[in-house]
């Protein structure tokens, strides 16, 4: 039987940054990862560029973590994001701080990323055993190992830093919510986070349009406004993605709508000026030429439409009436939402383990001494920007130090 202080339950980001900063406290730790590759699903993150973590402040990281903020305030004050910054640049990867304040390799390269986490581990000689865990074993209500499909470990403390289900072809297939379950822990409701939402009307023809500098509102069935932010979007063959909608995904819920303003810099006024100067140059041509200087081609249509105006209409005999319609149309281009894509694609899971059974000041379980959660396991959960990377980094360490 194989015996160590620490078993880490999972590669990925927390577990790797859970395991170097045990190891540099000298304890004897064990990775146990069931993946041939180390930190899988850091590799995909940021778009393989790896948004490791926000340049700001804890007050603006806890504004941006919807889902139990008050739970991360000691992770956070012992392990902010200037902290994050400062271990992976004295790991030797220079960073740049992008727009939002997000973080990035300077190579843009997650896997330098990996590499840095990987060669940390290696040099303070913690073992990485490829099994599958499969129960946390107790005695006398305290950890004393894990069992795993290839052999049982002893240890004195684990670290559960498994993951959501989200992405689970990067390993995060939801067993450590059945490890903890067993130990009689609860696992609140999971469901999908920072995922692309579908929509009631048809988007075929605009898939593939990416806008930029545009404001989406996301309201709920009552109309009240739940999100609103400008930036980027994509259309898709099922309905909406991109990092606007993405953030907007958090708070989703039954019988939401989203509004995109396609001109946010020009208020209704401003925009009917624009239009009539657009017109007086070009009076006996098509509307549909003449919103070529206003909308991206694949648009073109799809508003008229919403607008009830037919593209081939001449310019001089657009009315005042639909000249309303169509500014209301780019003010508020509406679809509405029938859903989320499944929690397969979702880049988060909400939900996990409940923060009322662990300490917040030490990530230990309240119910087994000596059991510790890392990451994405716990049910917190932010928007897009780095700062689910950050909750990984300061709950591994706080569980790190710890455990």
């Amino acid at each position: 039987m194989y015996n160590t202080d620490i078993v880490i339950i999972g590669g990925g980001a927390a577990g790797m940054m859970a395991g170097i900063t045990a190891a540099r406290l000298y304890k004897s730790v064990v990775i146990v990862e069931r993946n041939d590759i180390m930190g899988k699903k850091l590799l995909i993150t940021g778009k393989g560029r790896c948004n490791v973590t926000n340049n700001c402040d804890n007050d603006t990281v806890m504004k941006n973590i919807p889902t139990n903020p008050r739970f991360l305030y000691s992770a956070l004050s012992i392990f902010s994001t200037a902290d994050t910054m400062a271990f992976f640049e004295e790991l030797g990867v220079p960073l740049k701080t992008e727009r939002g304040n997000r973080v990035f390799p300077l190579s843009d390269k997650s896997r330098d990323i990996v590499n840095a986490l990987k060669n940390e581990l290696k040099r303070l000689n913690v073992p990485v055993i490829r099994a599958r865990a499969e129960k946390i074993l107790t005695q006398d209500g305290f950890v004393s190992g894990v069992v795993t499909d290839k052999e049982t470990i002893s240890c004195n403390s684990v670290i559960l830093a498994t993951g959501g289900k989200s992405y689970p072809g990067t390993g995060s297939t939801g067993d450590g919510y059945k490890m903890a379950r067993a130990l009689g822990h609860t696992v609140t409701p999971l469901t999908p986070s920072l995922v692309p939402l579908c929509t009631k009307e048809d988007t075929g023809d605009i898939m593939g349009l990416s806008l930029k500098n545009v404001t989406v509102t996301l309201y709920d069935k009552d109309n009240k406004k739940l999100y609103f932010d400008m930036g980027e979007m994509l259309f898709t063959h099922f309905g909406v993605s991109g990092p606007l909608i993405l953030s907007a995904s958090a708070f989703y819920r039954e019988g939401c709508k989203i509004s995109i303003d396609l001109k946010p810099a020009l208020d209704e006024k401003k925009l009917d000026s624009r239009i009539l100067r657009d017109f007086e140059g070009a009076k006996n041509k098509n509307i549909s030429n003449v919103m070529r200087g206003l909308l991206p081609e694949k648009l073109i249509l799809p508003v008229l439409s919403r607008a009830d105006i037919s593209p081939d209409t001449k310019v001089n005999v657009i009315t005042k009436e639909q000249r309303k319609a169509l500014i209301s149309i780019l003010k508020s281009l509406t679809f509405e939402i029938t859903g989320t894509r499944p929690i397969e694609e979702a880049i988060i899971t909400k939900g996990g383990i409940s923060v009322k059974e662990i300490d917040p000041k030490t990530m230990e379980s309240k119910l087994i001494p000596g059991l510790y959660f890392a990451g994405e396991i716990i049910d917190c959960d932010a928007y897009t920007g780095g700062f689910n990377l950050q909750i990984a980094f300061s709950t591994a360490y706080l569980s790190g130090i710890n455990a």
